[in-house]
């Protein structure tokens, strides 16, 4: 029993459950980031992301379905996140009016993301995202699992594979939990 009871206060030291997943009001760089592009597949889309001049994450790139490929990401780990007293990821974004995947990992090592798809404007925008609305699926296929439990995250991600070729441009400000 008491090994039970060190274990879970071992844990819950390791978790963070503040709101905040990405600020780039406090960030120096995107050393936290990093970029998976379809090359891991054979594709050929190219996707880059840097701390711009305001200060904010600009995501950008071209996405080809040449070579069965079709999809850009960029991903952000971090120490795993007690979320369980949030509903919503909320994202602070200006993007180029195309369509984009917010992906959620619970844990590293999982294999799948929940995913929740979301359409910006063009304009600087808050996107919300209920975080029951997330749907677990595996290299583009639903899976027969329930939704994000919203209990912990580990990683999150951002996605474009419109299944076209297209530029895109996402510039990022904030990340948060409400």
């Amino acid at each position: 029993m008491k090994l039970v009871i060190l274990l879970m206060i071992l844990s819950a030291m390791g978790q963070d459950n503040s709101n905040s997943i990405f600020d780039c009001k406090n960030a120096k760089s995107t050393a936290n980031w990093y970029v998976v592009n379809d090359g891991v597949m054979g594709g050929l889309s190219e996707g880059s992301l840097v701390l711009n001049d305001s200060g904010n994450i600009l995501y950008h790139g071209y996405v080809t379905t040449a070579n069965n490929g079709g999809f850009s990401s960029i991903r952000h780990e971090f120490n795993t996140k007690d979320v369980s007293d949030f509903k919503e990821v909320i994202l602070r974004v200006r993007g180029d009016g195309k369509t984009y995947q917010f992906r959620i990992k619970s844990d590293a090592s999982q294999r799948y993301s929940y995913i929740k798809s979301f359409k910006t404007s063009g304009s600087w925008e808050t996107i919300r995202l209920p975080l029951d609305s997330f749907y677990p699926s595996f290299r583009g296929n639903t899976l027969d699992k329930p939704n994000y439990s919203g209990e912990v995250m580990k990683e999150v991600a951002l996605l474009i594979g419109n299944k076209r070729k297209e530029h895109f441009s996402l510039e990022i400000s904030k990340i948060y939990l409400e």
